[in-house]
């Protein structure tokens, strides 16, 4: 009992040093928790040793981090990147198989463990990738959208890759026998918690969430994950495939969000203890024997991935700078490569050096990661120079758009505030042009007619393509700061005298905002996009009476004004999913409704509504008359949700309806 005390005080104490101490030197806490198996375990100091029961608490951490992947899915979200889930995810996992394979063949080993190895370096860090996108505001740029994807596709890919390696790790001769079985069970089993699961686990969740108790809901939620867990192994399935059902499942109920909140101090302690287990795994007296092989494997091993990923999106239509960047971000190791050596370990599939060689090479590309990863795309500039003339293009092409534009107001980020505010300015007849990252709510909302480019407000060169000298105010709508700091720091270099509002979510940064050239700064908790739009029209000129009373004209007649957004691929959460969307459709002369006038389509029964039609040539919006005839080249601007607005849009194409 004694030396359990002692042996739970040291994990603790280690851990808290360790992780802080990677926290402040920017590092993922996951390289702590292995520098902490490595130095403590059996191959080091052995203060800590490799015990059965300490590996079966440790292996729930594999249960709790699938079920959070599964919470992380959803139908429509798979299917609105199902061109890089399926197409660049797909080829970048299978060729990197198929790769280490051919190369585990030439090196003498068996399949089997050349599959491990394989499954193992095709996957990498979402940990890593995600913190370092988010804190460079890159996650709606193409290359991390396309980083994000590759993920999903490699999180995915562990489901079928965790059932083969049991097959294989079952030593039968008939291993393809042994396959067909269990992925019969698996599909079997997986109808059937699809099929009825979402129905009762939505009336038993509401059960329990009736009865207001935070205790009991957590609760629940450990016993349906075990729940699932105990089912698929009972089927003969592993654990971690129940616990990324029962997340699945979970996802597609109001209780998402509440439920990934109360689960994440379990997973993160659990998943902390699986990964000093793998450390504890990882002799550091091979790693300095073979430095020099490991060294060159690393290497071999960063520009093999890099170099396929960029390859391969490259293949997918993107230009070659993109690719490389996306393989920059991806080229390292992941969470999920240790699930699989630790099973491939437990089933006997691979052991000895060839385990060593790859846990080093896995835990250093992990290190290395973070370092490379932010020079991206000063490496693919240098790689790759029409990357740089593309970039040159991008910018002539927003200085263009606004080279007629004096006295006009540069939107950064054009999400729901920024196309309110959009909005108001129009109203005011203030010029404007907004610049947003989202590729794909650019392209609807320029569709529609709004004032939006593509572009990086956080770049020099693009800000003063928008014209920023002579701008008459910048209006910053970021919900990040890290985001909103970056533009502020451009406009101060050159233009410190330029009136700058901004966004935030609360008043605990706006001290920060102020002193970094902030001329006002509007905390949305406050009034959000009311209050935004308020300070802007007063900046702007116009005078504070009209601008109360536009306000409180909104209040009381003009909601409508502000009903619906152009929904991006950044707004795939179930808060932005249930608000009425915008959405452009243009005709063309196969449509159904094309020649149709406005009163024949019924619109009333897709629950939509048209809120402006743009014709071509016609610089103006006008109004949805029911005897407008629909013309080709015609852009209808529909008003719904977003299941009807898909409804809506296969019925003017085809005429079907649902």
């Amino acid at each position: 009992m004694f030396d359990s005390l002692i042996h739970l005080l040291l994990l603790l104490t280690s851990s808290v040093f360790a992780v802080g101490l990677f926290r402040i030197l920017g590092l993922p806490a996951i390289l702590a928790y292995f520098m902490i198996g490595i130095v403590l375990g059996p191959h080091a100091l052995g203060m800590l040793e490799d015990e059965e029961s300490g590996r079966q608490v440790a292996e729930f951490g594999i249960v709790f981090l699938m079920f959070s992947i599964g919470l992380e899915f959803s139908l429509p979200k798979l299917y609105a990147m199902r061109k890089t889930l399926f197409g660049l995810g797909g080829g970048q996992v299978i060729l990197t198989l198929l790769g280490s394979l051919a190369l585990g063949k030439l090196a003498g080993l068996n399949l089997a463990t050349a599959f491990i190895i394989g499954a193992a370096l095709t996957m990498s860090s979402t940990a890593i990738v995600s913190k370092i996108l988010m804190e460079r505001v890159d996650l709606n740029s193409r290359h991390g959208r396309l980083s994000i994807g590759v993920l999903l596709f490699q999180d995915l890919a562990v489901i079928p890759i965790l059932v083969l390696i049991q097959t294989l790790g079952s030593h039968s001769d008939n291993w393809l026998d042994v396959l067909g079985l269990t992925l019969l069970k698996s599909s079997i089993l997986l109808f059937l918690l699809f099929k009825f699961g979402k129905n009762i686990l939505n009336f038993w969740f509401e059960l329990v969430a009736k009865q207001r108790s935070r205790e009991l809901f957590v609760l629940n939620v450990l016993m349906v994950t075990l729940l699932m867990s105990a089912a698929t192994n009972f089927a003969g399935l592993s654990y971690a495939l129940g616990a990324f059902v029962a997340g699945m499942l979970i996802s597609e109920t109001k209780y998402r969000y509440q439920v990934e909140s109360d689960i994440a101090p379990f997973r993160d302690i659990l998943l902390g203890l699986f990964f000093i287990s793998v450390g504890m795994l990882l002799d550091a007296r091979v790693l300095l024997e073979h430095a020099g092989l490991i060294a060159l494997l690393l290497g071999l091993f960063l520009l093999f991935k890099m170099g396929l990923i960029a390859l391969l999106t490259k293949f997918y239509g993107f230009e070659m700078g993109v690719g490389v960047r996306t393989g920059i971000i991806l080229g390292q190791a992941g969470e999920f490569s240790f699930v699989v050596l630790a099973l491939g370990l437990q089933t006997r599939l691979i052991d000895g050096e060839a385990l060593q060689l790859v846990l080093s090479v896995a835990v250093l590309s992990m290190l290395v990661a973070p370092f490379i990863i932010q020079y991206n795309g000063r490496i693919a500039r240098a790689l790759v120079k029409s990357y740089t003339r593309n970039s040159i293009k991008g910018v002539d092409t927003i200085q263009e758009h606004s080279q007629e534009l004096r006295d006009h107001v540069i939107i950064c980020g054009y999400g729901r505030s920024g196309q309110y505010l959009g909005r108001f300015l129009r109203e005011e007849n203030i010029p404007y042009v907004a610049l947003d990252m989202d590729a794909s709510r650019v392209q609807e909302a320029a569709s529609a007619g709004e004032n939006v480019i593509y572009g990086d407000a956080g770049r020099r060169s693009v800000m003063e393509a928008a014209g920023l000298a002579r701008a008459k105010a910048v209006i910053i709508s970021y919900a990040e700061t890290r985001g909103t700091m970056k533009v502020l720091h451009v406009i101060q270099e050159r233009h410190p005298n330029l009136p700058v509002i901004v966004r935030t979510h609360d008043d605990s940064e706006m001290d920060v905002l102020r002193d970094a050239g902030a001329a006002e700064v509007v905390p949305e908790i406050l009034e959000g996009s009311l209050m935004l739009a308020s300070h802007a029209l007063v900046t702007l000129g116009i005078p504070l009476n009209r601008v109360v009373k536009r306000i409180r004209l909104f209040r009381e007649e003009r909601y409508k004004m502000f009903k619906g957004y152009f929904r991006g691929v950044s707004d795939a959460d179930a808060v932005t999913a249930s608000l009425p969307q915008l959405h452009s459709v243009e005709m063309y002369k196969n449509f159904y409704a094309h020649g149709l006038p406005l009163n024949q389509v019924p619109f009333e029964d897709f629950a939509v509504e048209v809120k402006q039609l743009r014709r071509p040539n016609m610089p103006e919006p006008i109004a949805p008359r029911p005897d407008i005839v629909l013309g080709e080249g015609d852009v209808l601007v529909l008003l719904g949700s977003n299941a009807a607005l898909i409804a809506m849009e296969v019925y003017l194409i085809s005429g079907r309806k649902p």
